[in-house]
Parts: structure tokens; C-alpha cells; sequence
């Protein structure tokens, strides 16, 4: 099923396109002539990145979409397909964390709150779309996190989200191949966008600007992901898991308790960075 066409009039629904990775996914799209489906809840910048997307060439439109809430999934699915006519591909990237450890969670709502936007929300949006995406022989595309990998502490609620979503994928792919849908699993590293600004604590309260503490000049750029997400995305491949998320890979499957101390003395690291820069 691989194959290297481009998105030219190609109809794509973006989750989670107001910031970082989704933003960066579809106006990359839209510069190749895509017609681009862009939801997130902020409709005010939805609007402004619709606008940019037909500024580049392509055509937008924006819907705003808590898909946290079944009936917003499948208004995003029914407006696409009343604008453009068909759906070509699924690209599931909404998703946000909580940072705290478990023990620490005040209830169980926020760990649930992450599972129904990471996990269920790219369920519902999928099982909506899928009627669609098998009359087109469409691709999903569905964007983990190296944390559904390889989980670091405090991140319990956004590695499970991210696990769940792989068992779903893999599974999904194996029904899928006599309809010639593909299913695109992608693990991006640390990706310099504003997703950890956006991380809460136990309490629920945004973390601000400290969460940009954990951006390094060597980590990729929201731009530089986007293309091997597309790229990935026009030759169907089954996953691609971005560094370093290779190389944990094999420590995990060779020695697993070095991967532990490996992970818990970055974690130290972390936060000795975040400490000095609060002074």
C-alpha cells in the first residue's frame, strides 16, 4: 500500500491544529494545495490558522472541537464532509498532560480528563471517519508520544493515554488492510512547541512558562517533526519512532532497570534545571 503521491486536493482533518505540531502539520498541507479540516478548541486561532492556510495555497476550514465529546467528533466529521465532499486522511494530534505524581492527584478526574482527549477522543474522531476514509482507501494517522514508550515519572495519565493508543492502532491496522485504510503510528521526542507551557499540575492549574524550562537548543523544531509526520503519512509507513526513542527502545528490551536509572536521573537533572531557573 505505500506510495509517495502528494496531498494536492486531498481532504484532511488536523486535531489539535491551533498550536505546535498540528499547527505545523497543516499549514505544511495546506502549502501543498491539501483542503484542511482544522480542529481545536480555541476557535479565535483556529481561525487564524485557517486563514493561513489558504493564504499558502490550500483551502481551510476551521471547526471548533472539544474531541473529548462524542457529539463534537462526529459534528467535525459530518461538517468536513458537507465542505469538501470525502475525507483522505485522520491525522489524531490533540493532546495534553498532566504532570504530578499519581498518588499526588487530588481525584481521578484530571487522569480521566487526559484519557477522554489523548486516547478517546482519537477513537471517536476515528470511528466517525472511518465510514469515509474506506470509500477513499485513507490513511490515519495517529501521533503518540515516546512517553507511550518509554513513561517518565509523574506522567502516568499521559503514558497511558499514549499506550492505549497503540494497542488501538495496531489493532485497527490489522481490520483494516482488505480496505486498504493505513494506520501511521508517530513517536515524537521532545518537540519544541507550547505543549509544555500547557501541562497542569495535581491541582489542575496550568504550569505557564516554567514548562519551557525543559526545551534544549538540539530538540526538534514543531516544523521539522511536521515533515516526517507528512512524509511518513504519503508512503503509509507502519510507525516511526523519533529519536531517542530508538535507542530506549533497545535498552528497554535488553535491560530494563537501566532504563529506569537512566530515565529517573534525567528526571533529576529536569528538575535541578527548573529549580535554578525559578530563582
Amino acid at each position: 500500500m505505500k506510495e509517495t503521491t502528494g496531498f494536492r486536493e486531498k481532504v484532511v482533518i488536523i486535531t489539535g491544529a491551533s498550536s505546535g505540531i498540528g499547527k505545523a502539520v497543516s499549514l505544511q498541507l495546506a502549502s501543498e494545495g491539501a483542503c484542511v479540516s482544522l480542529a481545536a478548541r480555541n476557535a479565535e486561532r483556529l481561525q487564524e490558522i485557517a486563514q493561513e492556510c489558504n493564504q499558502l495555497g490550500g483551502s481551510a476550514i476551521a471547526i471548533p472541537t472539544d474531541i473529548a465529546d462524542q457529539q463534537q467528533c462526529r459534528n467535525l466529521i459530518t461538517k468536513t464532509v458537507e465542505k469538501f465532499g470525502r475525507i483522505d486522511m485522520l491525522v489524531n494530534n490533540a493532546g495534553f498532560t498532566v504532570v504530578d505524581k499519581f498518588e499526588d492527584l487530588q481525584t481521578l478526574e484530571l487522569f480521566q480528563r487526559v484519557m477522554n482527549v489523548n486516547f478517546n477522543g482519537a477513537v471517536q474522531c476515528t470511528y466517525f471517519a472511518l465510514p469515509h476514509l474506506k470509500n477513499t482507501h485513507g490513511r490515519i494517522v495517529n501521533i503518540s508520544s515516546l512517553g507511550g514508550i518509554v513513561p517518565f515519572p509523574g506522567n502516568a495519565s499521559y503514558a497511558a493515554s499514549k499506550a492505549a493508543m497503540t494497542g488501538f492502532s495496531d489493532s485497527l491496522r490489522l481490520e483494516l488492510q482488505d480496505d486498504q485504510v493505513s494506520v501511521t503510528m508517530i513517536y515524537p521526542g521532545a518537540v519544541v512547541t507550547k505543549f509544555q507551557e500547557h501541562r497542569l499540575d495535581k491541582d489542575g492549574q496550568v504550569r505557564g512558562s516554567d514548562g519551557g524550562s525543559l526545551y534544549t537548543e538540539d530538540m526538534m523544531t514543531a516544523d521539522e517533526c511536521a515533515e516526517i509526520i507528512i512524509e511518513a503519512a504519503k508512503q503509509r509507513k507502519r510507525e516511526v519512532v523519533m529519536k531517542p526513542g530508538k535507542i530506549s527502545r533497545w535498552i528497554k528490551l535488553i535491560s530494563p532497570s537501566l532504563l529506569d536509572k537512566i530515565i529517573i536521573e534525567r528526571v533529576k537533572k529536569i528538575i535541578e534545571r527548573e529549580a535554578q531557573e525559578s530563582k
